[in-house]
């Protein structure tokens, strides 16, 4: 409980301080809200200027202003679009299910491919283990809007096997459709979560309970299974949880190139029109899932890893802990 406690401390504070820092970067942004409210500067008199300040406290110093959109997202009032002229909530909803599902799409992508490569590499040592590397490497160097061009040149248009727009209907359809971008965001975080695999394994494969479980006949597919990969779980499951919560932010540039209506799309469309009350609700939920994303996987943690509980009980910073 202490813990969570703590937790909820911690995503309060950074929320805060995220929160503050996009209402000033949109602050200082160049152009006026208010002339993008009116149409443009050619389409709106003074009197009408002044008249939209003051509707939407745009005439206010900026504490002021802060303060009352800080209210507003409190309550649950986001504001309302600029360009749309609808509820910025609302624009978030409807666009919500598409980027969650591209985005854990392309964790699970990560994640399950990772772990076979990374275990696959700690197993098999040699000509396999500097392969897998290599090519993990690569695939790490290539930009997400790169990769989703020659996927859709080789898959979308070339083969003609995937559809390269639109993020499809029911379970089956949506992955259909979200293939290509979930390829496109899980190359880049390949790499990571197999190298985390792979050393974690690594580490373990060397110790004396696995040499005891080996000299006693045991298996060796059940050696890795019980003994090697379990006990590697605890950094693995770290890592997928920082690597989810990344893509989230990622899908932005994925969702542009393949034209998706999502949350990412939406922050684009909005900073290209100066709707700013959209790019800081957007920008505010980004960061709220990857506070909690990156939080829960360090609570799921503690839960499952008694040693961490009991390091935690007796007070000790955890890298002492670690180190003993």
């Amino acid at each position: 409980m202490i813990a969570l406690m703590r937790w909820l401390g911690q995503v309060v504070i950074t929320l805060l301080v995220a929160s503050f820092l996009i209402f000033a970067a949109m602050y200082l942004a160049p152009g006026d809200p208010a002339t993008v409210l009116a149409g443009g500067a050619e389409n709106a008199s003074e009197e009408t200027l002044a008249a939209i300040r003051a509707e939407y406290h745009l005439d206010q110093p900026f504490l002021v202003q802060y303060v009352l959109w800080l209210g507003g997202v409190v309550r649950g009032d986001l504001g309302r679009s600029f360009v749309y002229g609808q509820d910025v909530g609302f624009l978030i909803a409807t666009r919500l299910e598409t980027t969650v599902w591209l985005a854990l799409y392309a964790a699970v992508l990560t994640i399950a491919i990772g772990v076979l490569l990374g275990s696959l590499s700690a197993v098999r040592r040699g000509p396999l283990d500097s392969v897998v590397s290599a090519a993990t490497a690569m695939l790490a160097g290539i930009p997400p809007f790169v990769a989703a061009v020659g996927l859709i040149a080789a898959f979308g248009v070339g083969l003609a096997w995937f559809p390269v727009t639109g993020a499809g209907e029911g379970v089956l359809g949506k992955l259909h459709h979200l293939t290509l971008p979930a390829v496109s965001l899980a190359v880049v975080s390949l790499a990571t979560i197999t190298r985390v695999t792979r050393q974690s394994m690594v580490d373990i494969l060397v110790q004396d309970h696995v040499r005891v479980a080996r000299t006693r006949g045991i298996p060796e597919r059940l050696v890795i299974g019980r003994h090697v990969l379990r006990n590697a779980v605890g950094p693995i499951a770290t890592m997928a949880g920082m690597i989810t919560a990344s893509l989230l932010a990622g899908t932005v540039v994925v969702e542009s190139v393949f034209g998706l209506s999502g949350v990412g799309s939406l922050l684009v469309n909005a900073i290209n029109t100066k709707d700013f009350p959209v790019t800081q609700a957007v920008l505010l939920c980004m960061v709220l899932a990857y506070v909690v994303t990156t939080g829960l996987t360090e609570l799921v943690q503690h839960l499952a890893d008694p040693r961490l509980r009991r390091v935690r009980r007796a007070g000790v910073p955890r890298q002492a802990g670690a180190a003993a």
